[in-house]
């Protein structure tokens, strides 16, 4: 059972774009609900909400990444 290294390395990068992602995004989530009297409340709710999202992409395609390259099968 052979390793992709490359696939192997691709896939631990998205893992840690993902792990800043992983805390920026809710910590802008939690000011944007701290300050819900500023004007800028929904703009910084949504870019919070787009952090988060992008963290979660990043985890799966990152894990997906790593599964294909422990798994994959080469003739």
């Amino acid at each position: 059972m052979a390793i992709n290294k490359t696939l192997l390395d691709k896939g631990i990068k998205y893992l840690l774009y993902a792990l800043p992602l992983m805390f920026i995004g809710p910590s802008v989530m939690y000011n944007a609900f701290i300050n819900k009297q500023n004007v800028w409340h929904w703009l910084v709710l949504a870019v919070g909400i787009t952090l988060s999202g992008f963290a979660v992409y990043f985890m799966f395609k990152g894990v997906k990444a790593i599964t294909d390259a422990l798994f994959e099968d080469k003739p």
